[in-house]
């Protein structure tokens, strides 16, 4: 049964009076009693309005919804042989989970290997995006991933030059993209720049391919968080008037003679920056992939979110119309910024039946002759079971895993962990690991013997992006060489088993009691 939280939440920092006495339909209190100073999110709202919209607090968090989906992964189960190998010979000294092959390669006629098969997804003008960049860029870098750069980077970049309405430089962007490169692994993986309305009525996309260099772009539809534009908050009136000049909506009007003095008084403490919604046509998507490769785009992806199946018709098609190199396809439920918290729960199509629907538009297009691009599955993925299941539920055509929320909780855990040894300020249930980042980081030793001095310049955070992509690389070889698969390529649908009839029905996988029924009464028939 599907079941939501109303009215109380961790993330918008509200809770009932009478957590034991609950509407389950409205999610007030069974009793609302005069007096209250208003914890729930309705009594919130009665003096803090709008701002009860979004998970809280802004650019030091990132949130998922809490809703409890009818079908998720845990509802597969991973399939296991005690017989054949695919991929080395089928022999148990060669059949071993180290000799699991990992790398995979993502675009047409410019393809990119990456090391993991792992995709990092538009990390863009957030705080916690910007606060963490480091982190993310290395340890992408260092892994040999992909990393994007979100949208409204350089409209946010306080120090962008901006002339006639178009960057021609963006101090924030040059370091992103510098960063990643920097370390950037024997050519494996890229880093992506990602664009929305907004960043091309900026000329971003102009700026990025012809002055930085950059190769691989994605146009975004939308993502899994919400089917509204990018929004973030700001704490001045300044920054405020700023973002409007750039052509933003800002609510409320940092304009308007009475915001300000609303503002002068506290009553108003930060501003909403909301981007725009794009308008899909088939014509000016087509338009906008061949500008961007007459500009010199090697690459270019599409990302698209938890739309309605007949949007996901479209963002299939057109992808494979224009020999899009990489879509993303990002379920419903999570997101790495500021959305707001009531639509990040109940709008969008979920994970599992999203990535059945485009297994089944790629699968037709397949059949067809038709060109497919290659596949990410996004959307609630953080460990390698998941990853095993994704792959299956996709296969032949996912490639990647789209992980951000993991990805930056893994950098902002490493950072605070290099902080905390910095201060010798180290908790009990760490400092038993050891004092310092080779002891205390699974992957430290490797890593300092790896980059020898540079070793010391290695943020920690990303180290700890690392550290957590060799987990999953661990424990994903773990489940391939029990699946005997041992390399990706190989994995197939009836690698996973339904473990309900609703999930089966759905994924279009076989429940677990019919899955190799006719195979194994011919060996019981002998």
């Amino acid at each position: 049964m599907t079941m939501t939280k109303y009215n109380r939440s961790a993330a918008t920092l509200s809770k009932n009076r009478t957590p034991d006495s609950v509407s389950p339909f409205s999610g007030m209190c069974v009793t609302c009693v005069e007096g209250c100073v208003g914890m729930c999110e309705v009594g919130k709202s009665a003096y803090r309005g709008p701002e009860v919209i979004y998970p809280q607090p802004f650019g030091i968090m990132t949130a998922a919804s809490e809703k409890d989906y009818p079908i998720d992964f845990s509802h597969f189960s991973i399939m296991g042989s005690a017989v054949g190998a695919y991929g080395v010979p089928a022999d148990s000294e060669h059949a071993v989970f180290t000799a699991v092959d990992l790398e995979t390669t993502i675009g047409d006629k410019h393809p990119i290997k990456l090391k993991l098969p792992i995709v990092i997804p538009g990390l863009g003008s957030t705080d916690v995006a910007k606060r963490n960049w480091d982190g993310l860029a290395v340890g992408a870098a260092i892994s040999g991933v992909l990393l994007t750069i979100g949208e409204n980077v350089c409209g946010m970049d306080d120090e962008a030059i901006v002339e006639n309405g178009r960057v021609v430089k963006s101090p924030d962007m040059e370091y992103r993209i510098k960063t990643y490169r920097e370390w950037q692994l024997d050519g494996y993986g890229d880093i992506v720049v990602q664009f929305n309305v907004e960043d091309t009525n900026l000329g971003v996309p102009e700026y990025v391919l012809t002055r930085l260099g950059v190769e691989t772009v994605e146009l975004k539809w939308g993502q899994g968080a919400k089917d509204i534009g990018g929004e973030v908050k700001l704490k001045s009136i300044e920054k405020a008037r700023s973002m409007k000049k750039k052509g933003y909506i800002v609510l409320p009007d940092p304009d308007d003679p009475e915001t300000e003095e609303i503002f002068r008084v506290g009553g108003v403490k930060e501003f909403e920056r909301h981007s725009r919604i794009g308008m899909v046509t088939e014509e000016g998507f087509a338009e906008s992939v061949k500008n961007l490769r007459e500009m010199g785009a090697k690459r270019v992806f599409l990302k698209t979110g938890a739309y309605r199946p007949v949007d996901l018709a479209r963002a299939v098609k057109y992808a494979s119309d224009n020999r899009i190199d990489m879509l993303t396809v990002d379920g419903a439920g999570g997101g790495t910024g500021m959305s707001p918290w009531r639509m990040m729960n109940e709008w969008g199509i979920p994970t599992v039946e999203l990535c059945s629907l485009t297994y089944q538009y790629v699968d037709y297009l397949a059949k067809q002759g038709r060109y497919v691009p290659s596949v990410v599955f996004a959307g609630g993925f953080t460990m390698e079971d998941q990853m095993f299941k994704g792959f299956a539920l996709g296969a032949p055509y996912v490639k990647a895993i789209g992980m951000a929320r993991s990805s930056l909780c893994a950098a902002m855990v490493g950072k605070t962990i290099g902080n905390l040894i910095e201060k010798d300020d180290l908790p009990v249930y760490i400092e038993r690991y050891g004092n310092t980042a080779e002891e205390i980081f699974y992957a430290g030793v490797h890593l300092r013997d790896a980059y020898g001095k540079d070793f010391e310049r290695l943020h920690p955070g990303a180290i700890g992006v690392y550290t957590y992509y060799q987990r999953l690389a661990h424990g994903l070889r773990q489940l391939m060489c029990g699946a005997r698969k041992f390399a990706l390529s190989y994995i197939t649908r009836d690698d996973i088993a339904a473990l309900t009839r609703e999930a089966a029905s759905v994924s279009g996988i076989p429940y677990v009691t019919e899955l190799d029924k006719e195979a194994a009464w011919e060996i019981l028939k002998g």
